[in-house]
């Protein structure tokens, strides 16, 4: 007997986020994960989830076509009608977003979800929580409290996350600046619990397992004698131009260094592809691959003297593995890095990009004030703190660990719409797995 919780996902880094959050839940005797594909990446959340012997639940098939508004649209229906199928005993589900907070127990006893979980700030995380308010189901925001303070870098991503945090009931916050940024807006601070980042659980595992790479040209750059650099870039503000200057960055890099050894992992969007990688194409020390499987990726960060990329998720992950970062973005979230000095901005100017490379193939006191730099994002424990505060929220755990600030389980659950007892014991239903 357990109660459900919803887990959206849509994209490959959410999936590598939520993967130790989904296992840690499987693991548990009173919470049930229930995953939703949102379609987005599918393949690619798949083969991520695979890790763990995991598939989703269900796949809502949202594709759109590139159209952003598309996305949202199909997944805050598909969401809808997934949770009216499974969850309603008739048709009367809708009438749920009308239910008072003294008659909430009645409807998780006809199979009511407990939660739903959402990750960061993708587009279709912002419709799954939407879709979920509407239909009255809490909402808990893992890798809450991200800022850079415009709406327009990174696009959509900054002002989806903004929405997901007026939404959420709870807030998972990886940091102490997260959790200011939080206040700041307005969320009261007993909503917010620091845990750590789950990147760094899921990486911690990767780095442990074989590599598993069989192409002999990245088993090479993984072996061999040359200094490795790892790029990668994709972000939606970087088109159009952006990558271009990137690429361009890394040609002057391989010509002022021709001892080095570049992988550039590309997006599969071939337009993006071919734009960061127009200008590489040719060059001896330069390989161009397109999307690699997490595992082997990992190995290659942890193998590399130091990446450059405006990914979000290496900014968090390749500190710890002791990589340093130049982040070909004008500001980033992740301020903590830069303060504790993982990472470098050097936006997407060629001459910068290459000048900061050759800093740090050049000079070995630069490079390792970055790459022993202490990493601010987690200790590969975030997840279990994560599965810890839901057991308790469901009254069948203690108060979790605490690896920043703490969290009020009854205004959680207050603001979650639930009775404000602190006694409460959220009703659980039948596995239905």
């Amino acid at each position: 007997m357990t109660a459900h919780v919803l887990i959206a996902i849509g994209t490959r880094p959410e999936a590598i986020k939520m993967l130790p959050v989904v296992a840690e839940l499987r693991r548990s005797e009173v919470l049930d994960p229930v995953v939703i594909s949102t379609g987005q990446h599918s393949e690619m959340v798949h083969e991520i989830l695979s890790m763990e012997g995991i598939s989703p639940d269900v796949d809502l098939a949202a594709r759109s076509n590139g159209s952003l508004n598309g996305l949202v649209s199909e997944v805050m229906i598909g969401f809808e009608k997934f949770c009216r199928e499974r969850y309603s005993h008739d048709s009367t589900l809708g009438t749920a977003a009308h239910v008072n907070a003294s008659s909430r127990a009645d409807v998780f006893e006809r199979g009511y979800p407990a939660g739903l979980l959402v990750h960061g700030d993708t587009s279709s995380a912002m419709a799954a929580a939407m879709s979920a308010f509407h239909l009255r189901i809490p909402v808990g925001h893992v890798e809450a409290g991200l800022r850079t303070g415009s709406i327009l870098t990174p696009y959509p991503e900054e002002l989806n996350r903004q929405v997901i945090s007026r939404i959420a009931a709870f807030h998972l916050a990886p940091t102490d600046t997260n959790l200011q940024n939080l206040v700041r807006e307005g969320v009261d601070s007993e909503l917010v619990f620091v845990t750590g980042n789950t990147g760094i659980d899921t990486l911690v595992r990767a780095t442990q397992m074989p590599s598993g790479i069989t192409d002999p040209r990245l088993l090479e750059a993984l072996d061999g004698p040359r200094p490795l650099i790892v790029a990668t870039a994709h972000r939606r503000e970087n088109w159009g131009g952006g990558l271009a200057r990137i690429g361009s960055g890394l040609r002057q890099i391989v010509e002022r260094h021709p001892e080095v050894q570049l992988v550039l992992v590309t997006h599969p969007n071939e337009a993006a592809r071919a734009e960061v990688a127009g200008p590489v194409q040719g060059l001896e020390q330069v390989l161009v691959t397109g999307p690699l499987d997490y595992v082997p990726f990992a190995h290659l960060l942890a193998a590399a003297r130091f990446a450059i990329s405006d990914s979000g998720g290496i900014q968090e992950e390749a500190p710890a593995l002791g990589t340093p970062v130049l982040v070909t973005r004008e500001t980033t979230e992740r301020g903590e890095g830069v303060e504790a000095g993982t990472l470098r901005l050097v936006g997407t100017d060629p001459a910068t990009i290459a000048d900061a490379a050759h800093e740090l193939l050049s000079d070995n006191g630069a490079h390792q004030a970055m790459a022993f730099a202490e990493n601010p994002y987690g200790d590969g424990r975030a997840a279990s703190r994560v599965v810890a505060a839901l057991e308790n929220l469901a009254g069948f755990g203690p108060a979790p660990e605490r690896y920043g600030s703490g969290f009020n389980r009854t205004r959680v659950l207050v603001a979650g719409g639930y009775p404000e007892p602190s006694t409460l014991r959220l009703p659980i239903t039948a596995d239905a797995r």
